[in-house]
């Protein structure tokens, strides 16, 4: 990403992944929308892209053609799997003059095997993930972010600590709360390892049950389960 170095590397390497039915992208910001990194995944069985409103012009200007794009609560069906496109508190911009011109947000994935959530970015608001909890009264795993967060004067109105992850994990009634968007780029000032340790302390004070927390390591796999 630019000068930006990954601190690790990809949990599956882009030539061992099997062919891939649906890939979301949650915004334009270049660290989740990098051109040669959906190209890869454009090569793995020609999936459908989902992306919130707007963004379709940057895949289908490096050659991605295969593109819904979806409003916030509308949402896409691919496979028997609904895909639906819900808000976020943050914002989007490629270069100085398109700030705001192409929307973000996240999706939830439903089908007959559970329900999963991806906030992509976002900012702690109670009323979005009380309003997505009203819509979807069951997420089996809500993928929150808990990195890139300091200084909180500048990082609070676009990203989530991990405190406030947890209170959305609440609000959202989620079943697992799956922490993501830490330890890949070093994009803020906390100490790259801080975030997965302040999230457990959370837990932990809060009572929670720990085997409802995944902080996966880069690589590793969880199968996913409702009973």
């Amino acid at each position: 990403m630019g000068p930006r170095r990954r601190l690790a590397p990809p949990g599956v390497a882009p030539a061992a992944m099997p062919p891939l039915d649906a890939v979301t992208v949650s915004h334009s910001h270049y660290d989740h929308m990098d051109v040669p990194s959906l190209r890869a995944l454009a090569s793995r069985g020609r999936p459908l892209f989902v992306v919130p409103r707007d963004n379709g012009e940057v895949l289908r200007e490096a050659g991605i053609d295969r593109v819904v794009e979806l409003g916030w609560w509308e949402s896409t069906e691919v496979g028997g799997v609904r895909i639906t496109c819900v808000p976020a508190q943050h914002w989007s911009m490629r270069v100085p003059w398109d700030r705001n011109t192409r929307l973000w947000g996240g999706f939830v994935v439903e089908s007959d095997e559970g329900t999963a959530y991806h906030a992509g970015d976002t900012a702690m608001s109670e009323a979005v993930f009380r309003a997505i909890a009203e819509r979807f009264p069951r997420i089996d795993w809500a993928m929150l972010p808990i990195g890139a967060y300091d200084p909180r004067w500048f990082m609070a109105p676009q990203h989530m600590c991990p405190e406030e992850a947890g209170r959305a994990w609440e609000l959202l009634g989620a079943r697992t709360l799956v922490a993501m968007h830490w330890g890949t780029f070093r994009l803020t000032d906390e100490p790259v390892g801080e975030p997965p340790a302040r999230m457990r302390s959370w837990f932990g004070e809060r009572g929670h049950d720990a085997s409802r927390l995944w902080v996966l390591d880069v690589g590793e796999t969880r199968a996913l389960r409702t009973s």
